[in-house]
């Protein structure tokens, strides 16, 4: 028996080391990975950092090609017989400055740091105040606009001025999708359980196919001539801030349904 428990007592003390051993494997690779991670999140703070100040450095001397062109377009003689030429080419050039520096506002919005200011509001005001915001813009593409509110207040806490950017952004993209009219609704209402808020941002255009839907959200990533594909990339950005999330529901040939959940505590 004195055998038996010394064979016993090794194979325990073999287990344990092997345990020991693989758990000590365990947290070494942890360790690694976590190293590896933290050298990553170093370097896209630090790549953020250099482009955000590169695209600040744009900024300033696009101001002064724009105001240079404006003078250099006021100072031609209209006499010249190269005039309407040189108008045109100028035209173009300060049309390009101005659309660069588009891209580079709103690259700065989107890297930028996210300060929430989050207060009790309630969703239904929010709806109405954007409808009578955008209602021209609306009318002038032949989109109609409606509205659903619930009938109760639906109190949320939300930084009211990012809601809206997100909303607006999804808004200006439903409006696009339909050149040649449609209709443009919004809606809010509880969800079951009465924990979530969802808004909803509905339109009649002409759907997104399945493969575009799947990278509607990344940054950059756009379907539009002139586009930025910065808009929808906020507005998920921003939803997300507020600890929700946003989704999109679509069908070829009928139209999208973007979605903005919100918590309401």
């Amino acid at each position: 028996m004195s055998a038996s428990f010394a064979w016993g007592a090794l194979a325990g003390c073999a287990l344990t080391l092997l345990l020991a051993a693989a758990a000590g494997a365990y947290a070494y690779r942890r360790l690694v990975l976590l190293e590896r991670r933290t050298r990553q999140a170093e370097r896209l703070a630090e790549l953020g950092a250099l482009t955000g100040g590169l695209a600040h450095e744009i900024k300033n001397p696009l101001s002064t090609v724009q105001l240079n062109l404006q003078l250099l377009k006021e100072d031609l003689d209209p006499g010249n017989p190269l005039y309407g030429r040189l108008v045109s080419r100028l035209d173009t050039v300060h049309r390009e400055t101005s659309r660069l520096r588009e891209i580079l506002d709103d690259y700065l919005r989107y890297a930028g740091r996210i300060e929430l200011s989050p207060v009790p509001t309630d969703l239904n005001a929010v709806l109405e105040e954007l409808a009578d915001f955008f209602a021209p813009q609306a009318q002038l593409q032949r989109v109609q606009l409606r509205v659903r509110t619930h009938p109760a207040p639906l109190v949320v806490p939300v930084d009211a001025k990012l809601l809206k950017q997100a909303l607006l952004n999804l808004m200006l993209n439903a409006v696009q999708a339909m050149p040649s009219g449609g209709e443009l609704i919004l809606s809010v209402a509880p969800q079951p359980g009465g924990r979530y808020a969802a808004i909803d941002v509905i339109d009649t255009g002409p759907g997104v196919p399945p493969d575009v839907a799947d990278k509607i959200f990344r940054a950059y990533y756009t379907t539009k001539k002139g586009g930025t594909g910065i808009g929808l990339a906020m507005a998920k950005r921003i939803a997300e801030e507020h600890g929700g999330r946003i989704s999109l529901r679509s069908e070829v040939g009928k139209g999208s349904d973007f979605t903005i959940v919100l918590p309401m505590k």
